[in-house]
């Protein structure tokens, strides 16, 4: 099956204003016969996004909207493509409990889900890893070092595997090297091989999926997949099945990074 299991749309405040229906018409243009729409769902209420345009997540009051806009599509495309409604749901350390009651209240209406981590805690403080290469640089500053900051970054990640997030947790993890998203300006000689082999064997065990995700190799800081290959051939070579995600915020995007994934 050719499926692009991780896409943005207009109810993303970082994305663009793409309607539904031309991310329905691209994914046909380019073969897929099923997509997921999975947009960043609503964060913890009491959580504080530290994103510096506050612009991580959808807000909770667009969240029936866009179960709505999502099912008026799945109908008006039934029989040509195979449509999910989705989201993409952060794993915030110390915020379990309200994510699981969020994931209680909206899990009837997903048909697939990816969990990710941009958000790490580090002291009594949380850091958006992604957001830009001066905040990432601002983190090495606070964590001492970039080796410290991985190793944070991979242990968050553990967590979110093995954590309890009820019924309806998310069985696709995201992006798991999302932390290289600036290596190119931020170089590291480790490639936390026993970090990675451990998290994949935690993966293993819960019987989830990884997220392919093709978004790193368009990044110029970055330049290839999350996860690179040696990563998705060890998760191949465990039976983890990997799930293509463009990671697309805008239609133009969508197919970014399959050219190089050797796994696909």
């Amino acid at each position: 099956m050719i499926k692009d299991g991780h896409i943005h749309t207009s109810f993303c405040p970082h994305g663009t204003k793409d309607p539904l229906e031309d991310y329905v018409e691209k994914a046909l243009e380019l073969g897929f016969k099923e997509i997921s729409f999975t947009e960043h769902a609503p964060l913890p209420e009491s959580f504080i996004d530290p994103a510096p345009a506050s612009d991580s997540a959808m807000r909770q009051g667009d969240l029936e909207q866009y179960f709505e806009d999502i099912s008026r599509i799945k109908a008006a495309y039934r029989g040509k493509i195979k449509i999910n409604a989705g989201l993409e749901v952060d794993f915030i350390e110390g915020f379990e409990q309200e994510t699981k009651s969020f994931l209680n209240n909206a899990g009837k209406y997903l048909d697939d889900s990816i969990l990710s981590v941009h958000f790490l805690k580090h002291g009594n403080k949380y850091e958006c890893l992604d957001y830009s290469p001066e905040v990432f640089g601002k983190m090495i500053e606070q964590y001492g070092s970039i080796e410290a900051l991985y190793t944070n970054y991979f242990r968050t990640l553990l967590l979110s595997v093995r954590s309890d997030l009820g019924l309806f947790k998310p069985k696709r993890i995201g992006h798991i090297t999302l932390v290289k998203k600036f290596q190119k300006k931020y170089p590291i000689n480790r490639e936390f091989k026993g970090e990675i082999l451990q998290l994949l064997e935690a993966v293993k065990m819960q019987g989830y999926e990884l997220d392919y995700n093709g978004a790193g190799y368009s990044k110029p800081l970055c330049r290839e997949p999350y996860p690179p290959d040696w990563v998705a051939g060890e998760a191949v070579k465990k039976g983890i099945p990997l799930i293509y995600g463009s990671d697309a915020h805008q239609v133009k995007e969508m197919g970014q990074g399959r050219s190089v994934m050797k796994y696909l």
